[in-house]
């Protein structure tokens, strides 16, 4: 198998932790490609041009995280990624969709300054803040713990590219529970091991 990614993205970084935490890592090649780019090495395999995406041996292309992360849980003894408790899937949702508003108030303020949308940067700022708060009372109640799974991966994955490239938002700030949690989880070595590179946003 063959894992297409990009260093900086989040939802691939879900994908590359996972293959480590649950010892896949070694039957799946890893190939870095480029984005947004008509010569990628990727569009051959996938013409919707996103990573993460995981060539399987038949040839068959997987693309999506949570779509990936199922298909690994099909390879294991037991499933360890994609939880079918009510709240593990309940915890992950809520996870993914602050990591999907923050991944579109990104790519708005890459846009140059004249071509902002101030309703959509007020409306993502707002998104985020509501669900990490949201947050902040889960984990503070013991929500996110226990085996790294989806849920960890996508709240994890999504805070883990705040730090590196999406810092203009001070998620921190009033969340003690969060940054603690936070903290603990990425001394990980699997986290450790896929920190994206910083980007200056």
């Amino acid at each position: 198998m063959e894992l297409f990614y990009v260093p900086g993205s989040p939802y691939a970084r879900m994908v590359r932790i996972a293959l480590i935490e649950t010892g896949l890592v070694a039957r799946v090649t890893q190939r870095e490609v480029t984005l947004r780019d008509p010569e990628s090495a990727l569009l051959p395999f996938n013409p919707v041009g996103r990573v993460p995406s995981l060539r399987l041996d038949d040839g068959a292309v997987l693309t999506e995280s949570l779509l990936i992360l199922a298909f690994l849980d099909s390879l294991l003894d037991r499933p360890r990624l994609m939880s079918m408790v009510p709240a593990r899937l309940a915890a992950m949702g809520r996870a993914m969709g602050m990591l999907d508003g923050i991944a579109v108030w990104n790519r708005a303020l890459r846009l140059p300054p004249e071509q902002h949308v101030p309703a959509v940067l007020v409306l993502e700022e707002t998104r985020a803040d509501r669900v990490a708060d949201a947050l902040e009372r889960d984990v503070a109640g013991g929500g996110y713990g226990g085996d790294v799974d989806g849920a960890v991966l996508a709240l994890g994955c999504a805070l883990g590219y705040c730090e590196q490239r999406h810092t203009v938002w001070a998620w921190r700030v009033g969340r003690p529970a969060l940054a603690a949690w936070f903290d603990h989880l990425v001394m990980r070595s699997s986290f450790q091991a896929t920190v994206p590179p910083p980007s200056g946003i």
